[in-house]
């Protein structure tokens, strides 16, 4: 079977899966307890003086993360050749370049910036085959 192609613009998009309705309704939680773990990540890096990153948060941000990784992958079966992955793959690194380097808040302010561009693409932009 060939990659599909959106029709619109003859662009090669990555092959999708169905996708449980069940996992799609745990994927929508998790996401929100995601972005409650990212949030406080950010503010830990932004308030470093007043404010510590509790270890309850490092690890919900981190869990959250794997499990909406795996989630993605069970419908985009091409994830991470496809932008949003990609975009997934930078901001890991820009995250690790943070909490090793001195520009800590400017790194993760960016990583959020990316993800928030990111997955607010259309969709025949967002998962767009780049290799």
């Amino acid at each position: 079977m060939n990659d599909p192609v959106n029709p619109k613009e003859g662009v090669r998009l990555g092959k999708k899966a169905d996708r449980p309705y069940g996992v799609l309704m745990l994927s929508i939680g998790v996401r929100a307890a995601h972005q409650i773990g990212a949030g406080v990540f950010l503010a830990s890096f932004l308030f470093r003086e007043s404010l510590a990153l509790p270890a309850f948060y490092l690890v919900l941000v981190l869990v959250t993360g794997g499990v909406l990784l795996i989630t993605e992958g069970m419908r985009h079966r091409q994830f991470f050749r496809e932008l949003i992955g990609v975009s997934t793959i930078v901001k890991l690194v820009l995250l690790g370049m943070a909490t090793h380097g001195r520009a800590g808040g400017f790194l993760v302010v960016l990583s959020f910036f990316l993800a928030a561009v990111c997955s607010h693409l259309p969709k025949n932009i967002r998962h767009r085959l780049l290799f």
